[in-house]
């Protein structure tokens, strides 16, 4: 059959897995019909192709439930290989990829670049090859008297 009488539909991923979707779609729509991974306007859902209507509201609820007892299953076979282990930390807690230094430093690297071989001083100038020394001295010439 050719794909040009397919009907295609989104559906949103909120509490559907990916793997209980793909398992129940022929279940619910047919041989034919097939579901893969699909953004839509920034949003992570399941392009659904079938050759009649999508999922009603009851098949979508049946998929839900079952998506939730897989995830249940899951944590289940988790803690049971380890009974003793916690999480370290929060499921969805966000993990820190890089600092930057003070607060204006958003969007900058953790820390000198690879290819940056200038020392810094403390109040981050870059000092082309001085000695601590050398800059303090340049520093102290340059004050005023009051």
């Amino acid at each position: 059959m050719s794909t040009s009488t397919m009907n295609k539909y989104w559906i949103p991923a909120l509490y559907i897995h990916k793997k209980v979707i793909t398992q129940e779609i022929q279940y619910h729509l047919g041989p034919q019909a097939t579901v893969r991974a699909f953004t839509r306007d920034g949003e992570d859902g399941f392009l659904i192709t079938t050759l009649g209507p999508c999922l009603s509201d009851e098949q979508i609820d049946d998929i839900c439930i079952k998506s939730l007892a897989f995830w249940e299953k899951q944590a289940a076979q988790r803690s049971s290989t380890n009974p003793d282990r916690h999480l370290k930390r929060p499921l969805h807690q966000p993990v820190t990829i890089a600092r930057g230094q003070g607060s204006s430093s958003i969007g900058k690297a953790n820390g000198p670049r690879r290819n940056d071989y200038r020392k810094r001083s403390e109040d981050g100038r870059k000092d082309i090859g001085m000695r601590r020394e050398q800059v303090d001295q340049k520093d102290s010439g340059n004050q005023e008297v009051t």
